[in-house]
């Protein structure tokens, strides 16, 4: 249900900062959106590329039977091939030139602590997810990430995007429509700021969503709705006019669940979300409305924590 639909704002440019851009590759096909992903980011925003590949030791056990010595080539053929065919990657897309790093090591940790070492401003991850009776379970790396990353985490979904995202011409990503889901407390004026940074650079229209609810009696939902919109216009950078578009609506029911309809009813591009910290996505909190848009939802979702 309905409740608001606002004025249209203009959107401004913020004080949000993407200098660096780092995307993890494992060369599937998830992991070939992600960089596609990557590459137009780093275009809009003129940030630097770095595209990272993991040698894991558990996926190749072969090397664990051979002698010492021999373990120690087997680990440094296994870095080399990892950088040939990184490089080889990079090549195959074009475009901006990325500055590629082979580790050895936990998948996780290692994409971490690049981060950490190289001020990443934004990590772009492919997540393969999984399906069936663990559907709302993301993929350890994913998750781990996910939980510790301090800087914002673009997670791009297996069955996302579809061909409709994609330019035509050069492959390219498009974003014309962004969702951006609020509560109107800290968190989400950060990811407000993300997504209006984004509508920005991509020149696209951002529909701020807050959700209702749906088992509030009618006269509390109309004094909620409202609040929402007096929160709105407080929440709305003052120099956000003129040139971008940004609407408020206001759904009833339950957060997620509204948040995945309403992105594919709107046919959003990307979802942006604010996490409230380090541990929001724990797995202990499973019912988190962040965890269950970030896996569920059917465009990438843009995590931004606080």
């Amino acid at each position: 249900m309905e409740l608001v639909n606002a004025e249209r704002f203009a959107g401004t440019r913020t004080g949000v900062r993407i200098e660096r851009i780092l995307c993890p590759v494992d060369f599937s096909e998830v992991s070939a959106q992600a960089y596609r992903y990557t590459q137009s980011m780093a275009d809009h925003y003129h940030a630097t590329l770095v595209a990272q590949h993991i040698v894991e030791l558990w996926q190749h056990p072969s090397g664990f039977y051979s002698p010492s010595a021999q373990l120690l080539e087997f680990r440094r053929n296994l870095v080399d091939d990892g950088q040939n065919d990184l490089q080889q990657f990079v090549r195959t897309f074009g475009g901006i030139q990325a500055d590629c790093v082979v580790q050895e090591g936990s998948a996780a940790d290692a994409i971490l602590c690049l981060a950490r070492e190289r001020t990443i401003s934004l990590i772009v991850l492919g997540t393969h997810g999984r399906r069936g009776f663990d559907r709302l379970m993301l993929g350890s790396v994913t998750e781990r990430v996910l939980r510790h990353s301090s800087c914002p985490v673009l997670a791009i979904r297996q069955s996302a995007p579809d061909s409709s995202k994609l330019d035509s011409q050069d492959d390219s990503v498009l974003i014309r429509r962004i969702l951006c889901c609020v509560d109107f407390s800290a968190h989400s004026e950060r990811a407000l700021q993300y997504a209006l940074s984004l509508a920005d650079v991509f020149d696209a229209e951002v529909i701020v969503l807050h959700v209702l609810d749906g088992t509030s009696c009618s006269s509390a939902i109309e004094k909620e709705a409202m609040t929402t919109r007096e929160n709105f216009e407080k929440l709305i950078p003052p120099a956000a006019h003129s040139s971008k578009r940004i609407h408020l609506t206001v759904r009833l029911g339950k957060a997620y669940q509204e948040i995945l309809q309403f992105a594919s009813e709107v046919h959003s591009d990307v979802i942006v979300t604010g996490v409230h910290g380090r541990h929001a996505l724990d797995l202990a909190v499973f019912g988190s409305t962040s965890y269950r848009v970030i896996q569920l939802g059917p465009v990438p979702v843009l995590a931004v924590p606080i």
